[in-house]
Formats: structure tokens, sequence, C-alpha cells
């Protein structure tokens, strides 16, 4: 079986260059705060009948968009 070779481009680093320091954007975890707080409200008024909202906004807490997000959807 023939192998794939792998071409690499050797870019030298630019030193003088700065490196931007990366800051959480309070918006983002404000939001992600007020989901929890949704979900644990969610799962104490009861947790079988809203099991479906608490798992959509699960999703919304462990990625930054929903895994059920489709451009075909």
């Amino acid at each position: 079986m023939a192998m794939a070779k792998v071409f690499t481009i050797p870019i030298a680093p630019q030193i003088g260059r700065k490196r931007r320091e990366r800051t959480a954007d309070p918006r983002y975890v404000d939001g992600q705060r007020l989901l929890v707080e949704a979900m644990r409200y969610l799962a104490q008024a009861d947790p079988i009948a809203n099991r479906g909202a608490i798992e959509l906004l699960s999703e919304h807490v462990r990625t930054r968009f929903r895994m059920t997000d489709s451009p075909l959807g």
C-alpha cells in the first residue's frame, strides 16, 4: 500500500510580533452562568417533564454552539 507524502513549508517566526492576550468575553461567561441557573430551576421544578429542555440547555453549556445545529434543518 502506497503511503501519502506530506510536504511542510517552513515559516520563519516573527520575533518582534507580540502575542495577543486571550481574555474571556464577560457576555459569554454571563450567558453560560444564566443557562446553568435555568437548568437548576427546571430540574427543581419538574426534572422529568423538563428533561428535553434541560438536555438542550446542557448542549449550549458544553459547547459554544448547539451540537444539533445543522444548515439542512
